[in-house]
């Protein structure tokens, strides 16, 4: 079976919390955000990771179960805005949990390209949602010193809309998780989120050191995110240490055995596309 990369990534949902919108057991399809490998993430055009010119494709044969699919929810995003009455007057908020709702959705449909939605209108639908949500979360972290999560979860969308073909999005994605991260260099979710989004923009290389970092301040799921980054890179050696220490932290998780077998036995190999 030919991918576009396969990077399956397991994390938990939980309610209220960035993991609620976090990847669960997916296929990562790779979105190329420049023409080169070596360049910025804000330099030109994007391609589509296929079996191009200097393209390269990893072949995985193994069996991959899909996602059963469900319908896109409908949204009202006046929802993500909360007025109170206090005795000093009106008080106005956002609605955090509504949004992790909606990006929990949008995960489950847009996190990994090629997107996949029941039908074009609910694909429609999320792409004009990830819009009016980048927008909206401008508003909230263009601020002098913005709340940490906001920005987490300003990234998360505008990664999501690079894979659904929004202008811009990668662009933007990479400048909110770097701005996150010069001003918070720990941050577990920040630095897992923008070491996958790297690795799924062709970037594994640069996609480790966060990676790492996400790993060594307790994200277990970054050790398999760094076994599939090595993987790309052609290092099985490290790849292989790095989902063994997701097993040994996650040992409950079956499906990464399919995968270390799959490298021990010579079921993955790296193919360069025709051209």
């Amino acid at each position: 079976m030919i991918t576009r990369k396969a990077v399956m990534l397991p994390t938990r949902r939980s309610p209220r919390t960035l993991r609620a919108f976090a990847p669960h057991r997916v296929l990562v399809g790779v979105r190329l955000a420049t023409q080169c490998h070596s360049v910025p993430v804000n330099c030109g055009v994007r391609h589509r990771y296929t079996v191009r010119k200097f393209l390269l494709t990893l072949v995985v044969l193994l069996v991959a179960s899909a996602a059963s699919a469900r319908a896109y929810g409908n949204y009202d995003l006046k929802r993500l805005l909360t007025v109170s009455e206090t005795p000093s007057g009106r008080k106005y908020g956002f609605d955090g949990a509504y949004l992790d709702q909606m990006l929990s959705d949008l995960s489950a449909h847009a996190q990994n390209y090629p997107p996949q939605f029941d039908t074009p209108q609910d694909r429609q639908r999320a792409t004009q949602d990830v819009r009016a949500l980048s927008g909206m979360l401008d508003t909230l972290i263009n601020v002098p010193a913005p709340n940490p999560e906001l920005l987490v979860r300003a990234g998360y969308v505008n990664s999501i809309g690079h894979n659904l073909d929004v202008a811009g999005a990668a662009e933007k994605a990479g400048s909110i998780f770097q701005r996150l991260l010069t001003a918070s260099p720990s941050h577990p979710r920040g630095n897992f989120l923008y070491g996958t989004f790297l690795a799924g923009v062709g970037k594994p290389k640069e996609a480790l050191p966060y990676l790492e970092q996400a790993l060594a301040v307790g994200v277990t799921d970054a050790a398999y995110a760094l076994g599939m980054a090595y993987l790309t890179l052609g290092d099985k050696g490290q790849a292989l240490k790095n989902l063994e220490e997701y097993k040994r932290r996650k040992p409950g998780d079956k499906n990464v055995d399919k995968v270390i077998d799959a490298i021990r036995h010579g079921k993955i190999e790296f193919k360069r596309g025709p051209g």
